[in-house]
């Protein structure tokens, strides 16, 4: 799916869609140049959660962790194409903002307990996943950030058959 998103506001708001239809251990890569919106796109994910705090790009610390309460996720087990947008339960959720692009070597992230990061149940942002590659988890989704002339153009390519949905549910 390709979007164009015109202004800082579309890119916080495209954020808030997407936490809308987040599903559990999902992992979305974040592609882009510097500056290209991608922290600006975890902000409004984020806000899609409630979350009323700072978001500040990990450069520096590598990952951001974000404790959560009463989230909605959606369920997409046992979902074929008629897809209920109330298909929805309430969790205590953690979201990683990762930022690798200071990484040297994909080791660092074992060194750094990437494993008890990434368990099955919390979200995972991850920016520069290129740097991690071979110890990263497969992406579910990954969303490619491309300047244009006025806007900035978003590739959403799914890896999995939840982000598929997800993707399709985006769409509608």
């Amino acid at each position: 799916m390709q979007l164009d998103i015109i202004n800082e506001e579309a890119m916080l708001e495209l954020g808030e869609k997407l936490a809308a239809l987040a599903f559990e251990g999902m992992v979305v890569y974040l592609q882009g140049d510097l500056g290209a919106g991608k922290t600006t796109l975890v902000r409004g994910f984020l806000r899609g959660f409630n979350h009323q705090g700072a978001v500040k790009s990990p450069t520096f610390t590598i990952v951001e962790p974000y404790s959560l309460d009463n989230i909605k996720l959606f369920n997409y087990n046992g979902l074929e194409d008629g897809l209920k947008l109330n298909n929805q339960r309430a969790a205590s959720v953690k979201v990683y903002h990762f930022d690798l692009y200071r990484l040297e070597d994909p080791e660092e992230l074992e060194y750094m307990g990437i494993r008890d990061y990434l368990d099955g149940q919390s979200i995972a942002l991850i920016e520069w996943p290129d740097k991690g590659m071979g110890i990263l988890p497969d992406a579910d989704l990954i969303i490619e950030i491309n300047y244009k002339k006025n806007f900035r153009q978003l590739e959403l390519i799914s890896q999995s058959k939840k982000a598929r949905k997800l993707i399709s549910l985006l769409g509608t």
